[in-house]
């Protein structure tokens, strides 16, 4: 109970502070105290739980934005700052530190407590606290993440491409590392275009004559070689070149679809030049072609590359017909998963389009394959049926005798007498 006594001597000066500045009463005061006391009481028992040290925290929480309502609404003039002005959140950073003594190996914690800094606007603690995470537990991406993003946003890009860099060869095969160092180079692309156009200078090498003393270190870092390289490096950053090079990196070391998947999300959800959002997404998708040349997923996302964006009339037409192509030749010869992958685009576009002719250009498409391969697919088989049954606009019996018949090619093939099925039962059964 002396642990518990000596930090409620710690709150004497804090509490009596906001009692003479008028933002909590004597009776609040007093309620605080006797909380604060259960509270520390249930961290020095034998076995203190994280909760305990949580519920504490969201206690304080609730009480600092308690604190700072009170001071806007009796609108205390600013001064030299007292000792309740900044306990309240000092006090939260002590809880999430003695609750770290205990639970160092909680990664959710150590973020939580990252969290907590951060929106109070403590920025050194931030990268402390994240430093010391990182060196616990050096396999979670998800601190190096955050680490990164807050370099990012104390204009360090270099500290977070160091922090990214040494997160990856520590995780190479963690997709979310490679994805937030590709989001790291697009907004380092970005941030040195608002400054370039700062400087006045416009991405070829050109300055325009004007007073730039504002700026004047950062002209100097910017423009360290001389006028024709600076040109150069200027051009090939605003042309991706960095961001280039981290994505032939990211392939080359991990070899998975859902690489290539976070990779074009990324430069989707970023607002790039439509240029240079083209040449890096055409780098990707050929990345994908070469590293996953039989991988049905990897086929799916080549060829709804085409259909991207808010498409319609003849744009709409062309991307369908474009889709469909791009499939058909990644299908090949199968593997079985690749003609399933494709008629489940199939399907999928003809839900997408309300032109009857263009469904019906889609189905025959799946009955000119099954004709190439010599119709030994089950999938393929199967898919045709049921899209028969829903936009061929041919008759419920042509659609069964063609099932039918598809079942004699294949018999045994569960998938395909389960598509049949469906259609009878539809009919009415026969």
């Amino acid at each position: 109970m002396e642990r518990v006594q000596f930090q409620q001597e710690q709150m004497l000066a804090e509490l009596k502070d906001l009692v003479e500045k008028d933002i909590f009463t004597k009776a609040e005061s007093k309620q605080i105290m006797k909380k604060r006391t259960q509270f520390e009481t249930a961290l020095v028992r034998r076995v203190a739980k994280k909760s305990d040290f949580l519920r504490y925290a969201a206690y304080e929480m609730g009480l600092e934005q308690l604190r700072r309502k009170r001071v806007d609404r009796l609108k205390i003039p600013d001064g030299p700052a007292t000792v309740s002005d900044y306990a309240l959140v000092r006090r939260q950073f002590h809880i999430f530190e003695r609750a770290l003594k205990k639970f160092k190996a909680d990664v959710g914690l150590w973020i939580q407590y990252i969290d907590v800094a951060k929106r109070e606007g403590a920025y050194t603690l931030v990268g402390r606290v994240s430093a010391r995470a990182i060196q616990l537990h050096p396999n979670t991406p998800a601190l190096y993440i955050l680490a990164a993003a807050h370099e990012m946003a104390q204009g360090s890009p270099s500290g977070a491409r160091t922090l990214l860099q040494r997160g990856i060869r520590i995780n190479p095969e963690s997709v979310d590392m490679w994805r937030e160092y590709v989001r790291m180079e697009l907004a380092f692309i970005e941030s040195l275009r608002r400054r370039w156009d700062v400087l006045g200078l416009d991405h070829k090498g050109k300055g325009k004559e004007e007073d730039l003393s504002h700026v004047a270190q950062a002209e100097e870092d910017l423009l360290a070689a001389d006028a024709d390289q600076g040109a150069e490096a200027r051009a090939a950053i605003m042309q991706g070149a960095i961001v280039k090079s981290v994505i032939v990196s990211a392939a080359q070391a991990l070899d998975k679809t859902e690489l290539f998947e976070a990779l074009i999300a990324v430069i989707h959800e970023f607002p790039l030049a439509d240029e240079l959002a083209r040449v890096l997404l055409d780098q990707v998708y050929g990345l994908l072609r070469a590293a996953r040349p039989r991988d049905a997923r990897a086929a799916r996302i080549l060829a709804e590359r085409y259909l991207a964006g808010d498409l319609a009339g003849e744009a709409l037409v062309d991307g369908v017909q474009q889709a469909n192509e791009e499939m058909l030749t990644l299908c090949g010869a199968g593997p079985e998963t690749m003609f399933e992958a494709y008629v489940n685009l199939i399907a999928a576009l003809c839900n997408r389009v309300v032109d009857s002719s263009l469904q019906l250009y889609l189905v025959s498409s799946v009955r000119g394959l099954i004709v190439r391969i010599g119709g030994g697919s089950p999938a393929l088989l199967a898919g045709h049926i049921r899209l028969l049954s829903r936009w061929s606009g041919e008759s419920r019996e042509r659609v069964v005798q063609r099932g039918r018949e598809y079942v004699a090619r294949v018999p045994g093939s569960g998938v395909v007498e389960a598509a049949l099925e469906e259609v009878l039962v539809g009919a009415g059964g026969e």
